[in-house]
């Protein structure tokens, strides 16, 4: 069994050295991926533009790999089995993972499933995210449930939630750097 806790706990600061914030740490197992080999997912986001171009994603990828490399060298694994690292920006219709996301993208579609159900026995929820409030430890969700109307929710009861991609979530992220885009390079030939 991978411990996802002491994963985080490693890369976290790989993520942080180059100036951007983790957003999620996930193992995909055989079984899920229909693969010889499991998949170590690292999420990440640059916290001016909440993106990753490629090359953020192929730097950090190095970083953790020699991070991991490092530690096995000094006898500790984190992994027992061959895996495949997967670095990548969380997309516009991003995971929402961290306190500060159900804060940050309130009035916007999101589609939430709880470990405890609500409102008469539910456990999938899709609705406009209202936001969260509440102490560290204690925080309570507060969606506009498309069936339900508005519900609210621990926090931990959150097994899984994202974004729905809508015109209005693709009108408020900001895109990516996209200088350059325009320059045509044009080979010469001899």
């Amino acid at each position: 069994m991978v411990d996802i806790a002491r994963l985080t706990e490693v890369i976290e600061p790989e993520v942080a050295a180059l100036g951007f914030d983790l957003v999620r740490v996930r193992i995909f197992g055989k079984s899920e991926v229909g693969d010889d080999e499991i998949a170590l997912q690292i999420m990440a986001e640059d916290p001016k533009t909440g993106q990753l171009v490629l090359d953020d994603c192929a730097a950090l990828s190095h970083r953790i790999s020699d991070r991991m490399d490092a530690l096995e060298e000094a006898g500790e694994t984190l992994i027992e089995e061959a895996y495949r690292l997967e670095v990548s920006s969380p997309g516009i219709d991003r995971p929402l993972t961290r306190i500060k996301d159900y804060a940050n993208w309130a009035g916007h579609e999101a589609k939430i499933n709880l470990i405890n159900p609500v409102e008469g026995n539910r456990k999938g929820l899709h609705g406009d995210l209202v936001g969260i409030e509440g102490e560290a430890g204690s925080e309570v969700v507060t969606l506009e449930d498309k069936k339900s109307g508005r519900v609210s929710f621990p926090l931990a009861d959150v097994q899984s939630a994202r974004l729905i991609l809508t015109d209005r979530l693709i009108a408020a992220s900001r895109p990516q750097d996209t200088s350059g885009a325009d320059d045509i390079l044009e080979e010469q030939e001899d």
